[in-house]
């Protein structure tokens, strides 16, 4: 069972051996990667050890795909806030996830998911 879903930023810091993430990570169990960050942090790998790096600090996670009421729900989303609080389609996907899992979304980026999820489910976690 998930227990919490990890934003791009967490990876890319997990990725740079920061020590917070390190040692937050360490304590954690039943994380997921939705697919739209797994495809962020592969994209931004460099050369095929960054890309084995990228794959080793993923492994240990769940992945959560989308489904068609994640894209639906995203559609929704991107409509009533792209304007109104510069919402991202990368950050709309990720949310859909959390949203229909109901399970927090482990985030530096608490504000740009606020809009649209509670707070209880968006949790900054070091």
């Amino acid at each position: 069972m998930i227990r919490g879903i990890i934003d791009t930023n967490i990876l890319i810091e997990l990725y740079r051996n920061l020590p917070a993430a390190k040692t937050w990570i360490t304590g954690q169990t039943d994380l997921a990667v939705p697919i739209v960050s797994w495809l962020e942090f592969m994209e931004g790998a460099r050369g095929k050890a960054g890309q084995a790096r990228c794959l080793q600090i993923m492994a240990p996670f769940d992945l959560v795909l989308l489904t068609e009421v994640d894209q639906q729900w995203t559609k929704t989303q991107l409509v009533h806030y792209r304007l109104s609080h510069g919402l991202s389609f990368k950050d709309c996907l990720i949310a859909a996830s959390v949203f229909r899992l109901q399970v927090p979304l482990f985030t530096h980026n608490v504000k740009d998911f606020l809009p649209i999820l509670p707070s209880h489910l968006v949790i900054s976690p070091y």
